[in-house]
């Protein structure tokens, strides 16, 4: 059964990501006819199994918008666990029981429930006695299984996770700095809870299953291991484990620990729990814990060094951070020689100066973070200067933390967005330059305009010596600035940063002045009010934009680093010229609905948001559904079509 499932699995991967090269990428990595194999074979496995994973060709989860998310009270309360660093307390709690150590995840804890082999319900943790009813949003987890061979009443708890590699990717393309999320679980709470699963599907949210709850009529033996196993034969992805004992659990623990650098699924620790259920459930609870696990922290790895400067680091909302930089040490497998004071109160509170005898540790083995100044000198003073700007600073009393401000409102590290903007994919699209990373090369000087991002190379040494950069990053990093040299008009208009002006206006405004910078300078307000979508507000940004003389050097210092290239015309493959579109819904085809605009867009045609009179085609994979812009397309008389029909229009 086993060997099924793991072949469901290669087969929902191997199919998947054929259709993405197919149909997103315009490439090809399997022949139709392997495909069909393939998806046959696929098909009846699961008719066979009984277990159809959520992320299958073979389905297709319709999505959908709630007004709220409805509240439930969980059958059995649950609990946290009870915790320690100590390796020793935990070899004692065992003592001469058979245990399952496991990962203790950081996402967010979620109930399913399946009734004869169907999931029909699934709730958050919530306060651990009521949750909020998610079950629209679990089908469209990315590892969920629909059916399972089970047709009994199942009930399983499990951790919803993002894994770091998605959290990244999805951070990177939100421009805006203040809606970044913190982190991973922070990511997944946000996704899990959508009103709108369409964005949970997008997020890539994975379940990994961890205990059972209820599956009358199976016989588990009595063993913990064999719940974990019978869900896996299910289709369930289970947290990853050892069975340990008293003996063993020292080696398990180091085997965990050194996964952690190179895990891509976040967790804040592990998880023991006793193998044998009914001595577990003899034990009882207490008021706050179950008395048949216990969670272990990592215990902090505490080094001795010495205290040599405070960096301080301007960030775009004006707050000058304080970093502290000491002798190198090895933390956790890692040379570490900086961490974040976070603000003055804290600086104050360690008694920090120059020189001290200080304690750092890695918080949960990842972040560096100074636990004791043993010398308590207090010697550092505060800059009176902005080490970016060179503005006046003051310190400010911001709730019950004081804090080192920089008060010119025109100082470069304020406009970290400006900057971000301009790196971002659909602008100039430079690899490796986060907005942590812009707000480090700020701080230090490297970059006070645009223009400036094609210079960096000056400080290449400097560079490689930062943390997190080297020899080769460095050079990834250059190379992708050389690349974005060459870029188009419509890249460069959105890379500035224009009030009110998207990708969609961008493409537009290049267009319209066929692909010439110049022509779109010295455009007036009243011409560009004229352009079809572009309207007086608009208009009046785009010329204030480019008659503000700091501005207009800054572009032609930048231009004098680019070269704009001016796409081909092609009216034979124009076939949308004059048309407008509304697209709504899901889509398959298409990673989402921003590159059937683009697809549209290269073919002459529009996109709008609304279906107006204007609008040709509603295209919507829900042709008969009855949502309000169907609605009005069919009182319009406007045909609504599939993704299907879209695509042999392109034909």
């Amino acid at each position: 059964m086993n060997k099924k499932i793991e072949r469901i699995n290669e087969l929902v991967k191997k199919l998947n990501e054929a259709a993405k090269a197919y149909y997103q990428e315009a490439s090809e990595i399997m022949s139709n006819y392997e495909y069909d194999a393939l998806y046959d074979e696929l098909v009846a496995l699961e008719k066979e199994t009984g277990i159809v994973l959520a992320s299958s060709p073979t389905v297709n989860v319709g999505y959908e918008v709630l007004t709220e998310l409805p509240k439930e009270r969980h059958e059995r309360p649950m609990l946290s666990l009870d915790k320690t660093k100590d390796v020793q307390v935990l070899k004692e709690w065992i003592g001469n029981q058979k245990t399952i150590l496991s990962w203790k995840l950081d996402g967010l804890t979620i109930v399913l429930t399946y009734h004869d082999g169907k999931l029909v319900k699934a709730v958050t943790r919530g306060n651990g006695e009521i949750g909020e009813v998610i079950t629209n949003n679990a089908k469209v987890f990315k590892n969920v299984p629909l059916s399972i061979t089970y047709q009994g009443e199942l009930v399983l708890r499990g951790e919803a996770v993002i894994t770091y590699s998605d959290f990244y990717k999805i951070n990177d393309e939100i421009v805006d700095a203040d809606a970044k999320y913190k982190n991973p679980r922070n990511l997944c709470s946000g996704s899990v809870r959508q009103l709108n699963n369409e964005i949970t599907a997008k997020r890539n949210v994975n379940f990994f299953a961890f205990s059972l709850v209820k599956a009358d009529g199976v016989d588990f033996e009595n063993s913990h291991e064999k719940q974990m196993l019978w869900l896996k034969s299910q289709g369930f992805d289970i947290v990853e484990y050892e069975v340990v004992t008293a003996d063993t659990l020292e080696e398990s623990v180091q085997r965990f620990a050194a996964k952690i650098e190179t895990n891509d699924f976040p967790s804040d620790g592990l998880v023991v729990l006793y193998d044998d259920i009914a001595y577990g459930e003899s034990l009882g609870r207490t008021a706050k814990f179950p008395r048949n696990s216990m969670a272990f922290k990592w215990a902090d790895e505490i080094r001795e060094t010495t205290l040599l400067e405070i960096e301080w680091s301007p960030s775009r909302t004006g707050l000058i951070n304080p970093v502290a930089i000491f002798e190198p040490v090895e933390l956790e497998g890692t040379t570490v020689s900086r961490a974040s004071v976070h603000n003055i109160s804290v600086m104050e509170g360690l008694e920090l100066g120059i020189g001290d005898t200080i304690e750092v540790y890695k918080a949960n083995m990842i972040i560096p973070q100074i636990a004791e100044n043993k010398t308590r000198s207090g010697l550092v003073e505060l800059p009176k200067q902005c080490p970016t700007c060179g503005g006046a600073t003051e310190v400010r009393q911001i709730a019950d933390a004081k804090a080192l401000y920089c008060t010119n409102p025109e100082c470069q590290a304020k406009k970290i967005k400006a900057f971000t903007l301009f790196v971002s994919r659909d602008a100039m699209n430079m690899d490796g330059l986060s907005e942590a990373t812009l707000e480090k090369f700020i701080a230090k000087g490297f970059i006070h305009e645009f223009a400036d991002m094609f210079k960096l190379e000056r400080f290449a040494e400097e560079i490689k010596e930062m943390e997190g950069f080297g020899e080769k990053s460095c050079k990834n990093l250059l190379e992708s600035i050389e690349k974005a040299r060459n870029t188009t008009l419509p890249r460069l208009i959105y890379a500035l940063g224009i009030q009110n002006i998207g990708v969609a206006n961008a493409k537009m405004l290049a267009k319209q002045y066929h692909y010439n910078i110049d022509e779109l300078q010295k455009a007036s307000a009243e011409e560009l009010s004229a352009i079809d979508g572009i309207g007086e507000v608009i208009a009046k940004s785009i010329e204030e934009y480019f008659r503000d003389g700091k501005k207009q050097q800054a572009l032609s210092n930048l231009l004098a680093e680019v070269h704009l290239e001016k796409p081909e015309e092609n009216k034979g493959a124009q076939i949308f010229e004059g048309m407008n579109f509304v697209i709504t819904g899901s889509v398959e085809h298409f990673a989402n609905r921003n590159e059937v605009k683009a697809v549209i867009e290269a073919r002459g045609g529009k996109v709008t948001g609304s279906v107006t009179s204007k609008t040709n085609y509603l295209i919507n994979n829900d042709t008969t559904s009855n949502s309000s812009k169907n609605k009005k397309a069919k009182e319009l008389n406007i045909p609504i079509i599939s993704e299907g029909e879209f695509l042999e229009m392109l034909k």
